[in-house]
């Protein structure tokens, strides 16, 4: 497999600029493309061509599959990054890359399928001896068979669009009485958020951890664990904050977390970066598989900042045929730490905030790290996600991580619109997260018993 030339990007925002570094560094030429709101985007003036794709509207521009693959084959370029979000995960773009003769950045279309359809991949990884939570063996057949799982099994229970993933098409039943209309509910999201309104149930765990272990495989039956994180930190299934390595872990739950991920991976004949997702229950250690992300994750970097391993560049080189020799077993340094800043006003229930951003001064310094496509004068449109930057600290240990990022915060300045920066200030002051003993309902509980949106955020 010949070694990649020229690479479309089909996305927009921080992971388009985050690429195409990452494929300038290896000598790849890059082409952007961009709708008519992101005329001015950063990643349009860093590429080497960009080419205008559609109006402002995801679904006329960076979701048109045709369209995407025609300017990859007119720009001559050989292969195709889907970033994250928007095609990332969508098997049939993948088929439709594949059968123009480009390569595809990413797993097989096979792999996209089987691991995206939640329930079978329950199933598969079942098969592979990898410990799953309780849950319908497959895509529900009809409603009364979430209600006689509810019966059997008992509640709480979490309702999960099969082919969904950042939260959508997902609801927390407690009692039978809620679960016809929940049911009702997801399956709406779901099929509007992914064309698919298939759904399945399992039981929902309160008190647990939110940890995933990053992998990486090529084309030769190489895989390799790259550690894990923690992602506990959320709100509405919604990650605000990760870090790495995961914090109160045990050597041999750590262990085992990277082995059952290696195995699950080869098991599925994995290709490229992939993220295998766990819950933790903190009493016990124990942990169980929950979905598989054929992606590069919105937080890579925590873990390319504790290992070195520059990950998105290693995607581009696994689809050039590399193997993964480079990377084998990597060491992990310190402790990294990831926050997600958006345009959202934690004060008004995280109301999204578009406008322009008047002034943009992103923290510097020792062990800190700004993935942005943002800068003074850009404005955040409402068509797409509101991420602004990904601010990511990496210390000695945790505890200087979290000075770190306290200093990197307060010097951080967005004006024009609201963000989430006041949100990730008070977080640090709070002992749970200190500690690290929060869990991913922490966030849900300290909001309903207090008054911080209104007080503490300003």
């Amino acid at each position: 497999m010949p070694r990649l030339k020229r690479v479309l990007i089909a996305n927009r925002g921080e992971i388009a600029v985050r690429v195409l570094r990452a494929a300038r560094d290896l000598g790849i030429e890059t082409v952007a493309v961009y709708s008519t709101a992101d005329r001015d985007a950063r990643h349009v003036a860093l590429a080497d061509r960009a080419v205008h794709i559609g109006p402002p509207s995801a679904s006329a521009s960076y979701l048109r599959r045709e369209a995407l693959v025609h300017v990859a084959q007119a720009s001559g370029c050989d292969s195709v990054h889907p970033g994250y979000g928007f095609l990332a995960e969508d098997a049939d773009f993948a088929r439709m890359v594949a059968a123009a003769g480009l390569t595809w950045v990413g797993p097989d279309p096979e792999t996209i399928t089987q691991m995206g359809d939640k329930a079978r991949a329950r199933a598969l990884a079942a098969r592979a001896g990898v410990p799953v939570v309780a849950g319908s063996d497959g895509i529900l057949r009809d409603d009364d068979e979430a209600v006689q799982f509810g019966r059997e099994h008992g509640y709480p229970l979490l309702l999960k669009a099969s082919a969904g993933g950042g939260g959508k098409g997902m609801r927390v039943v407690h009692g039978e009485e809620e679960l016809m209309p929940a049911l009702a509910l997801a399956r709406q999201e779901a099929s509007g958020a992914f064309g698919d309104d298939g759904m399945y149930v399992e039981r929902y765990l309160s008190s647990v951890r939110h940890v995933e272990v990053q992998v990486m495989a090529d084309h030769h039956g190489g895989v390799v664990s790259l550690g894990e994180r923690d992602c506990s930190v959320q709100r509405r299934h919604q990650k605000l904050v990760e870090e790495a390595p995961a914090p109160c872990l045990t050597d041999s739950v750590r262990n085992n977390l990277s082995e059952t991920a290696v195995r699950l991976a080869a098991a599925a004949n994995y290709r490229g970066a992939g993220t295998v997702e766990y819950l933790l229950d903190t009493a016990t250690g124990d942990f169980a598989f929950i979905e598989m992300n054929t992606r590069i994750q919105v937080e890579h970097p925590v873990t390319e900042e504790i290992t070195g391993v520059d990950l998105v560049a290693w995607q581009l080189r696994v689809a050039g045929g590399e193997r993964l020799d480079g990377i084998d077993s990597p060491v992990a340094r310190g402790h990294a730490m990831e926050f997600r800043i958006t345009a959202e006003d934690p004060t008004a229930d995280f109301r999204p905030s578009p406008g322009r951003i008047a002034r943009f001064d992103p923290p510097s310094g020792p062990g800190i790290r700004c993935d942005t496509h943002c800068y003074s004068g850009w404005t955040v449109s409402p068509y797409y996600d509101s991420l602004i930057a990904k601010l990511v600290v990496h210390g000695t240990d945790r505890d200087e991580s979290i000075r770190r990022a306290r200093r990197a915060l307060d010097e951080f300045e967005i004006d024009g619109v609201a963000t989430t920066l006041p949100f990730h200030r008070w977080l640090l002051d709070q002992p749970e997260f200190i500690d690290g003993t929060h869990t991913t309902s922490y966030l849900a509980e300290r909001l309903a018993r207090t008054h911080i949106q209104q007080e503490a955020m300003t």
